[in-house]
C-alpha cells in the first residue's frame, strides 16, 4: 500500500513493513524518533481495530530470536534487524495477550477473525499441539467459516489448508478418507455464519494443551534446561521436551511479584516463597519481563467493571449481532423462497414432459377410438331394429305390471278391513267376560264381606293392588272389582316383603314401593268406615293439598318437611353467613419495621453466586460435549493408527510423538486442561460463597 506518514519530509523517510494475519502493509512511512507505541497505534488505525490490549508486534533481532518491541523505547534504540533488499524494518502484528475465555472477552468480529487466523496458523505449522481427533472437528469449523455449508458445488477440502501434517501421517489413511471424516461433521455445522463458526473453532482450540501458552527457555540456579510458559491463567515451568504439563504451575492469584534483578527473575508468591531462575538469552529479557506485567495486568482488568469504551464497543457489537442475524434471517427467508422457486420450476418442467407424453397417449387413444367409432357406428345400424322391438315388449310388460300392482292394491284393502273387523270382535267378547265376572263378584260380595274384614288386617297396600288386579283383568279403567275371601286370602298370600314390614308398623307399603293410584275404586268406601271405626289400629291421613294420593303416610309429610327446612336452611346459609363467624381483619395501623440494609448485599451476593453456578454448568455441559467429541473422533481414527515404530524425520514430529504420548497418558489418567479449568472454577466459586 502507499506511504503513511504524518510528519514532517524534512528528514530521510524510514520505512516500515507489517504483516498481520489478514494482510501485508507496506511502507509504513515512520520516524527516528517513534517509539513502538507510535508504530503499533498506526497499524491499529489503518486495520481499524479498537481492541488493541491483546496485540503486540513481534520482530527478530539480529541472533534470529523472536522479540516483542516496546511500545515505551524508540523503535531505532531497539534490536530490530532491518530487510537487506529494501532497509525497511519488518514487524509481524500477533495476539500477545490470550483471553481467559473467548466468547464473553472478544467482542468486535475483526479481534475474533485475527484470533482464528492466528490460532490456525499454529496448529498447521504445529507449533500448538492438537489431537487428531480435535483436528477433525476444528477443520470442520474452519471449512465452515470458509465456505459456508456443506454442499455438492464446493470443491475437494485441501487437507495442507486444514490438518497438520504429523496428524496425517500418524494414520495409514487416505486423502479421501480425511475429506470423508471432515464432510461428515461438517454437515453438522449446516446453518451456521462465518461468525458462528469462528468462534466455535476459538471455543474448541482453547481447551487445548498449549493453547495461550508462550514458552521461553529458562534455567535454574543448578543450570537445569527448562522453559517458563507465560499464560493468562499464570506461569508453569516445564521440564525437558514436555509442553504440556507443567511441573509446577503457579497462577496469578498466588503470585504477588516478580522482579528483575541481577540478570535474574524473582518471582515471590503468597506463601511468601522466592522462585528464582534466569533466561538463557538476555536479549528476552525485556520481552519476559513485559509479557508477564501486561498479562498480570490484563488478569486484573478482568476482575473490574468494563471501563465506558468496552461497554461502548459491547454496545456496538450487540447491534451488529442483531443486525446481522435479520440479514441473515431474511437472506435465509430468500434462500428458502429460491429454493422452492427451484424446487417449483423443476416440478413444472416435469408437469410439462409428463402433459407431453400424455398428449401423444392421448393422440393414440383417438386414432384407436376413431376406429373403433366406425366399427360401433355399424354395430348400432344392425341394434336399431333389436331396440324398436325391445321397447314394444318393454311397453307390454309395463302395462301388466300396471294391471297386477292395482290387483294388489285391492287386496291389500280387504286384508286391512278384515283386520279390522277381528279387533271389534275380539273387544266384544273381552267387555262380555268382564261383564260375567262383575255379576259373579257382586253376588258374592254380601256373603263374604264379614269374613274378609275379620280374616284380613287392614292394608292400604290390598286397595292399591285390587284395582290394579282388576284392572289388569278387566282392561277398562273405570270398572269396579269386589274380591271373595279365598281371593284376599290369596292375595295376603303374595304380599311383598316390604308391605308386611308396613303391616307391621302400620303404615302403607307406599312408603316403600310405587306410589298410590290417584283415583281410588269404590269398593274401597267400606273399608275406609271401618277405619274410622277401630282408630287404635290405623289412624286415617287426609290427602295433602299439593297431590291426589289419599293414602299419604306422615313420615312421608315429614320427611319433605324436613327436607324443605333443610333447603331452607341450605339457601339461608348460602346466602348469609353464621352470625358468630367474624370476617377477618386487615388492619392499616401495623408498624412496618425498617429494611435490614444487609439484605441488599445479601442479594447482590445469591445474585453473583447464580451466576457463577450458570456459567459453571455453561462451561460444564460444553466441555462434557467437547469431550464426547473428541471421544468419538478418537474411537473412529484410532484403528488406522500407524505403528509406532516407523521412524519419523524431523525434530517438530519427534516432538509431536512425544507430546502424542504425553497426551496419552494425561487422557488416560484423567488429567485435562478442562478438569483443571473445572477445578479453578470450583475453588473461585467457594472463594466467593466465603
Amino acid at each position: 500500500m502507499g506511504g503513511f506518514s504524518i510528519f514532517s519530509r524534512n528528514t530521510k523517510p524510514i520505512y516500515a513493513k507489517v504483516s498481520t494475519m489478514d494482510a501485508d502493509l507496506e511502507k509504513i512511512v515512520i520516524e527516528k524518533t517513534w517509539t513502538g507505541r507510535h508504530l503499533f497505534e498506526a497499524v491499529c488505525r489503518i486495520i481499524g481495530l479498537r481492541e488493541t490490549w491483546y496485540f503486540g508486534l513481534q520482530y527478530t533481532n539480529k541472533k534470529n530470536i523472536p522479540c516483542w518491541l516496546q511500545n515505551d523505547k524508540t523503535i531505532c534504540g531497539q534490536d530490530v534487524q532491518k530487510d537487506p533488499s529494501d532497509a525497511s524494518f519488518h514487524f509481524l502484528f500477533l495476539v500477545k495477550f490470550y483471553p481467559e475465555d473467548v466468547e464473553p472477552e472478544i467482542i468486535l468480529d475483526v479481534t475474533r477473525h485475527l484470533f482464528f487466523l492466528q490460532i490456525r496458523e499454529a496448529i498447521l505449522s504445529m507449533n500448538l499441539y492438537c489431537s487428531p481427533e480435535a483436528s477433525v472437528l476444528l477443520a470442520s469449523f474452519a471449512v465452515q467459516a470458509m465456505h459456508g455449508d456443506c454442499t455438492e458445488e464446493v470443491g475437494p477440502i485441501d487437507l495442507d489448508k486444514h490438518l497438520p501434517k504429523s496428524v496425517i501421517d500418524q494414520y495409514d489413511m487416505s486423502a479421501d478418507m480425511w475429506r470423508d471424516r471432515i464432510k461428515r461433521w461438517w454437515s453438522r455445522n449446516a446453518g451456521q455464519s462465518r461468525e458462528e463458526a469462528e468462534l466455535e473453532y476459538l471455543r474448541v482450540a482453547q481447551d487445548l494443551e498449549m493453547y495461550g501458552i508462550l514458552y521461553y527457555p529458562i534455567c535454574n540456579n543448578k543450570e537445569t534446561d527448562l522453559h517458563l510458559g507465560i499464560s493468562a491463567q499464570g506461569l508453569g515451568i516445564y521440564k525437558g521436551v514436555n509442553r504440556i504439563t507443567p511441573r509446577p504451575f503457579f497462577s496469578w492469584s498466588e503470585i504477588k511479584n516478580i522482579q528483575f534483578k541481577n540478570k535474574k527473575f524473582h518471582m515471590k508468591t503468597v506463601d511468601k516463597s522466592t522462585i528464582s531462575f534466569r533466561s538463557r538469552e538476555t536479549s528476552i529479557d525485556s520481552s519476559i519481563l513485559d509479557l508477564c506485567i501486561g498479562t498480570h495486568n490484563l488478569y486484573l482488568r478482568r476482575r473490574q467493571p468494563d471501563t465506558l469504551e468496552v461497554q461502548q464497543m459491547r454496545s456496538q457489537a450487540k447491534e451488529d449481532k442483531q443486525r446481522r442475524s435479520a440479514e441473515q434471517a431474511k437472506m435465509a427467508i430468500e434462500r428458502k423462497e429460491r429454493q422452492q422457486m427451484e424446487k417449483e420450476c423443476k416440478e413444472l418442467k416435469q408437469q410439462v414432459e409428463l402433459m407431453t407424453m400424455e398428449l401423444m397417449k392421448a393422440q393414440e387413444n383417438v386414432r384407436k377410438a376413431e376406429e373403433a367409432n366406425d366399427q360401433l357406428a355399424e354395430k348400432a345400424r344392425h341394434s336399431e331394429h333389436e331396440t324398436l322391438m325391445l321397447y314394444k315388449q318393454k311397453s307390454e310388460v309395463e302395462a301388466e305390471c300396471n294391471r297386477l300392482s292395482m290387483n294388489n292394491m285391492k287386496s291389500e284393502e280387504a286384508l286391512l278391513r278384515m283386520e279390522r273387523k277381528a279387533r271389534e270382535a275380539e273387544i266384544l267378547a273381552k267387555q262380555m267376560s268382564m261383564s260375567l265376572a262383575d255379576v259373579s263378584l257382586d253376588a258374592n260380595r254380601k256373603v263374604t264381606q264379614y269374613s274378609s274384614q275379620t280374616a284380613l288386617v287392614i292394608d292400604p297396600s290390598w286397595h292399591q293392588q285390587q284395582p290394579t288386579q282388576s284392572g289388569h283383568s278387566s282392561g277398562h279403567p273405570g270398572m269396579t272389582t269386589t274380591g271373595s275371601y279365598h281371593q284376599l286370602q290369596s292375595l295376603d298370600s303374595n304380599v311383598h316383603p316390604q308391605q308386611m314390614m308396613s303391616r307391621s308398623l302400620n303404615m302403607p307399603s307406599s312408603a316403600f314401593s310405587s306410589p298410590i293410584p290417584s283415583n281410588p275404586p269404590p269398593n274401597q268406601q267400606p273399608q275406609q268406615h271401618q277405619q274410622h271405626q277401630n282408630p287404635p289400629q290405623q289412624t286415617q291421613i287426609p290427602p295433602s293439598s299439593g297431590g291426589n294420593n289419599p293414602h299419604h303416610h306422615p313420615l312421608q309429610t315429614q320427611n319433605q318437611n324436613h327436607q324443605n327446612q333443610n333447603q331452607g336452611q341450605g339457601g339461608g346459609a348460602g346466602g348469609q353467613s353464621h352470625p358468630n363467624q367474624q370476617p377477618p381483619y386487615y388492619g392499616s395501623g401495623l408498624i412496618v419495621p425498617p429494611p435490614d440494609p444487609s439484605i441488599s448485599q445479601i442479594f447482590e451476593q445469591q445474585t453473583i453466586l447464580m451466576e457463577l453456578e450458570k456459567s459453571r454448568n455453561e462451561y460444564e455441559k460444553r466441555a462434557r460435549i467437547f469431550k464426547e467429541h473428541l471421544e468419538e473422533l478418537r474411537g473412529d481414527i484410532d484403528g488406522l493408527k500407524r505403528d509406532e515404530n516407523v521412524q519419523q524425520n524431523g525434530n517438530i514430529q519427534q516432538q509431536h510423538r512425544e507430546h502424542d504420548a504425553i497426551h496419552a497418558q494425561n487422557v488416560a489418567h484423567g488429567f485435562d486442561k478442562v478438569c483443571e479449568e473445572l477445578h479453578d472454577n470450583e475453588h473461585k466459586l467457594s472463594t466467593a460463597c466465603n
